[in-house]
This record gives C-alpha cells, structure tokens and sequence, in this order.
C-alpha cells in the first residue's frame, strides 16, 4: 500500500486583501485564512490517488501559530493525519528554508512512496519548495504534473510544458509538484466535516529537527509589497458605426505604442 505525503500552505485569502490608494501598500487587517488553492489540488490529488491504490496520506505543513487553524479543513478533505510545524520563524521563511523545514520533517516520519505539492503557493508562487525538497531529499523531482498514475511501484507522470506535454516513468520514492488543471477538489461534506474531529493531528518542533542556523536563515528577503494599480483614461468610442469604433481604438493604442 503506498505512503503518500502531501505538503501545503496555510495562506492569507487574497480576495480579502485591499490596496491603500494612496501608497499601494496592502492592507490585511479583514484577510481570513486558507488553504492554498493549488495546494488543494495536491491534496485532491493525493485523496483519488488513495480511492484508486489503497494507499494512506500524511499532511504535513509549515507555518505561523496560526497554522492551527488549518488541521480540521486540512483532515475534513482527505488526509489520514497532519503534522504541523507552528513557528513564527515560518513568517519569514523563503523556499530554501521551507524546503529545509520540510524534508527534515519528511524524513523523520517517513519514509514515503510519494511527496505531492502544489506547483507553487497562493501568496509567493516561487515555485521552489518541491524540487527543493527533492533536492534535500536526494530523490527525483517531477514538476508541473497534469496527470499522475501509480503503477506497481512506478510514477507515471505527464508533465506540462508550455505547448507541449512529456510523459515521464520513473521508479519511486520522488517529489511532484502539480498544476491547478490536473483536479477539481471537492468540497468537503457534512460527514467528512465532523470526521476530520476524530483524526490524529502531531505537532513536530523545529529545534528536533537538527537543522543548522544557516538551514533556517532565508536566502532571500522580502522587504515590501505593494498592489498594481491600475489607472484607466476612461476614453470611449461612441461612433454609430463600429468599424469607426474600432478604427479609432486601434489609433489610439498606436499612439500609446502599443501597437
């Protein structure tokens, strides 16, 4: 029966962020919390491929105090049981320390079949965490999944790359990252809901990790983030005739040298 693992992120809901007008700072003071979006795909993903292969799925994640609050809708979407990672030290974290973070924890509750991700995270989108952790983890790395197969103890995976798409076998363990259009996650019932009450959840503590100070200092830092903007000039094109209509927007973004 394979072991399936499935990493995601505990992240700001970015239809609650607003823009200050004034300097374009982000304001987060009524954002709620989530799931990130394709890391739920990861997770609906590990979920069918359990329906499929009998196989059993740890969640695992890495995040502020706040992380807490993901373990329910994490359990009520599938997983068999979550461990958590709550560090303040996550708030800064950049890919190099989560993928860290995240292989070291991997590795003391392994070992496993397969790591699912999300190609990236609803906030930062790096793209990094998983080939990171391959790397970490000294296995192969698949990224941009479309499609994913188990078959005896082999990973079929077909891959997404820009106009075209590469099919690759390989023999497991390794790291997947997968694309939003490989799923569409389901929305946890009433059932799952109250279930998940009942599944185990297990903090793990950084400081047990063994991780170096140089494990945990970020390679990059974000000093500020600020919204797009966007000012229209509002101009309409009102003749009777639509071909005048579009012979002048067509001017008009000429002279913008657009085109």
């Amino acid at each position: 029966m394979p072991k399936i693992l499935v990493c995601y992120k505990w992240v700001l809901d970015e239809q609650d962020i607003r823009v200050n007008a004034a300097d374009a700072s982000l304001d987060f003071s009524r954002a709620k919390y989530k799931i990130s979006d394709y890391d739920k795909n990861a997770i609906e993903e590990a979920v069918q491929l359990q329906e499929s292969q009998g196989a059993t799925i740890d969640a695992i994640t890495f995040g502020g105090p706040a992380v807490k609050q993901s373990l329910k809708d994490l359990l009520s979407r599938g997983p068999d049981k979550v461990y958590y990672l709550a560090d303040p030290a996550a708030d800064k974290a950049d890919g190099h320390v989560t993928a860290g973070v995240l292989a070291a924890a991997a590795r003391t509750k392994g070992p496993y079949d397969l790591i699912i991700c999300g190609e990236g995270s609803s906030d930062a989108y790096n793209q990094q965490v998983a080939p990171r952790m391959a790397a970490r983890l000294g296995l192969p790395a698949i990224t941009f999944v479309q499609s994913l197969k188990l078959e005896d103890g082999r990973i079929v995976a077909t891959r997404k790359l820009g106009d075209c798409t590469e099919v690759v076998t390989i023999d497991g363990p390794a790291v997947v990252s997968v694309v939003p259009e490989i799923n569409k996650p389901r929305i946890p019932s009433l059932k799952q809901v109250l279930a998940a009450a009942k599944k185990p959840s297990e903090e793990i503590k950084i400081a047990d990790l063994g991780l170096t100070p140089a494990q945990l200092t970020p390679k990059t830092v974000s000093m500020t983030v600020k919204g797009f903007v966007m000012n229209r000039k509002n101009i309409l094109f009102k003749e009777p005739a639509q071909a005048d209509n579009v012979a002048k927007l067509v001017a008009a973004l000429a002279k913008e040298g657009v085109c």
